[in-house]
């Protein structure tokens, strides 16, 4: 029998401390940032594949699918702005590095919309579309953040008020577009440099909420 270090069996992690060690892709704040973004990316197009196969599958309804849809590829938007550079400047290149297998997400970041939406010879309603869901988002995620001035979330409710009255497909009674309207008109009789107090910013959220759902119910009557 030989002596020296057991490589199998329970005395195997004792002799061999190193492989506890935990390793690390990172040794700075700025390369942790780095690995976070991709891993936000990879998450996004990996999600968004899983969502094109369930609708093919039929496991979702065309209302759940358009309203997820159209909110993951606002989120890839964001995700891939944070990771473009050299190394990646197509997502086809980063799918292609992390060896992700994604072809229906690609075809759908490819045509920038859910494929409940159809395309009608040019017409604009697509990117009003994709303009009314960017905004609800936006200005949803900086009421989050507390983000709560009167400058910083008045120009999104604005563009948000003038893309929906641009899309067609809205009807004229669209209550959605009635609460939009109301804190359009809250917003634009306060200072610049006031702020929506908290009862304000929950019921603010509470609204559009509501509305983008009734958008999303829309949408997938119209497809």
């Amino acid at each position: 029998m030989f002596a020296g270090i057991t490589t199998s069996g329970p005395n195997a992690a004792q002799n061999r401390p190193e492989l506890y060690e935990e390793v690390k892709l990172y040794k700075t704040g700025k390369e942790r940032e780095k690995y976070d973004n991709m891993a936000d990316l990879f998450a996004v197009i990996n999600t968004l594949q899983c969502l094109e196969k369930a609708y093919i599958k039929d496991a979702v309804t065309p209302k759940e699918y358009t309203a997820a849809c159209s909110k993951l590829l606002v989120q890839y938007k964001a995700a891939f702005r944070q990771v473009q550079n050299d190394e990646f400047p197509t997502v086809e290149a980063f799918t292609k590095k992390m060896k992700l297998d994604c072809p229906a997400a690609l075809e759908r970041i490819k045509e920038d919309r859910p494929i409940t939406i159809k395309d009608d010879k040019g017409n604009t309603s697509i990117k009003c579309i994709a303009d009314i869901v960017s905004l609800f988002i936006t200005v949803m995620d900086k009421l989050r953040l507390e983000i709560k001035a009167m400058d910083q979330i008045y120009p999104d409710v604005k563009e948000l008020m003038e893309s929906m009255s641009a899309l067609s497909i809205l009807p004229n009674d669209f209550e959605g577009k009635d609460k939009v309207e109301q804190w359009l008109s809250t917003l634009s009789q306060m200072q610049v440099s006031d702020e929506l107090d908290d009862n304000q910013v929950r019921q603010m959220l509470f609204d559009l909420e509501s509305a983008y759902n009734d958008f999303n119910r829309v949408l997938h009557t119209a497809s």
